[in-house]
Order: C-alpha cells, then structure tokens, then sequence
C-alpha cells in the first residue's frame, strides 16, 4: 500500500510505496492525460503540462533515483520501499487536473478507488503536518483549482515559486490557502493575475502559452524539504 507523508520543512509530500505499488500509480494517473484523441477542451495542453511532471516523480520514485527506505508504515520485516517528493502546490494541481480528465474517460472501480486513496492520504499528510492550515486546504484538495483554465500550468507554475520562497514551516502552510486562491475561477486573484500574463504578452508579443516565468530566486537543488 502507498502513503503520503509531509515532509520536515512544510514544503510538500513524500508519497512512499514499493516498487509496485508506485507503478500502480504511475499506471493509473497515466490513463488520463497525454491522449490526443481524448484532448477535448482548450485546457488540455496546461493539465497534460502539470500532470507529466507529477507521473515523471512518480516513475522516477520507483525506479529507486529517488528516496529509498527499509522502513515502513506497514511491515517488520525488510522490504525496499521507494518515494518521492512534491510540493503542495504541484500535488493539488496535479490531482485536481486528473480529476478533471477523468470526467471524459469511463472510469473503472478500481481506478476510482486509487483516487480516493490518494486523497485519503493527502489529507491525513496536511493533518499531520497541521490542523489548522489542513482546514482552509481541504476545499483545494479535488475541486477548489479550476482546471478548466486553460493557462492552468502557469498559475501553478506562480503559486509554487511564490511559496516555495516563503521557506516552508507552518506560517507558510497557512499561507498556502491565500496563494491558491489565485487559481479559483473568478476570484480577484486569478483576474489580476490572468491581466498580468496578458500584460506580460503585449510586452513581449508572444502568446500567453510561450510566456516563461523567471523562477531564479528559488533554488531547487539546495531546497531543504
């Protein structure tokens, strides 16, 4: 069986598993993005965007260049489990955009089932890490994101900068909510910040889709979890 757990510093989730239990997510995930013929909406290309930077964590998770442990939550005995880490902000669009594709696909219970895990044990993760932020996360956890939006991936893209930068720990946590709801459909954030990508593309005369965002404040390499 899968978990989730959130890492030390607030910043994101460690979802651990065995090699097969990773590949299962792997697989099922895989069923909802990255098919032409399925591309119905002018939104796909940002969800597919989001999406194949979550299924390659997950591919690199168990193909053990990422974490590995001996131990886990469930058996005594040795048994190499293998994990990965993900911001929040990267966990909730990524699941929110899943859950969007999955409404053009005829779904089987097991499939079903798998996201319902998942959500489980993201929202034991946000509790863990602390109640009072868990309580304002919890609308963003399947449905709060609009994923409709069709500059999706940008918007995650701003959100993740914006609180990775914030350093992690609970006051940041219960920023969290505050950032997100730049992606809410029809909130004053997410109007202010759609007036700034299309600023930003009468500046620079391209299309909003080849805007990119200059993340050189942020060190990912050194970032502390």
């Amino acid at each position: 069986m899968f978990y989730i757990l959130p890492t030390k510093k607030g910043i994101g989730v460690e979802i651990w598993g065995t090699r097969n239990d990773l590949e299962t997510l792997y697989d099922v995930f895989g069923r909802f993005w990255g098919e032409e013929n399925n591309h119905i909406d002018k939104g796909y290309e940002s969800r597919d965007r989001i999406i194949s930077g979550f299924a390659y964590e997950l591919r690199k998770g168990y193909e053990g260049r990422r974490l590995v442990s001996k131990t886990n939550h469930f058996l005594t005995e040795d048994i190499e489990y293998f994990g990965t880490q993900l911001s929040w902000v990267h966990v909730f669009f990524s699941i929110n955009a899943l859950r969007y594709n999955s409404r053009f696909f005829e779904t089987t219970k097991f499939e079903v089932s798998i996201f319902l895990q998942f959500e489980y044990w993201l929202e034991k993760a946000m509790n863990d890490y602390d109640e009072i932020g868990a309580k304002l996360l919890l609308p963003f956890i399947s449905d709060g994101i609009y994923s409709g939006n069709e500059h999706l991936y940008l918007y995650m893209r701003r959100i993740d900068i914006d609180y990775l930068l914030m350093n992690g720990g609970k006051i940041a946590f219960r920023q969290l909510p505050k950032l997100l709801n730049r992606a809410v459909f029809n909130t004053k954030e997410y109007k202010s910040y759609l007036r700034q990508l299309e600023k930003d593309v009468a500046k620079f005369g391209c299309k909003i889709s080849e805007l990119e965002l200059n993340d050189d404040a942020v060190d990912y390499e050194k970032q502390r979890w």
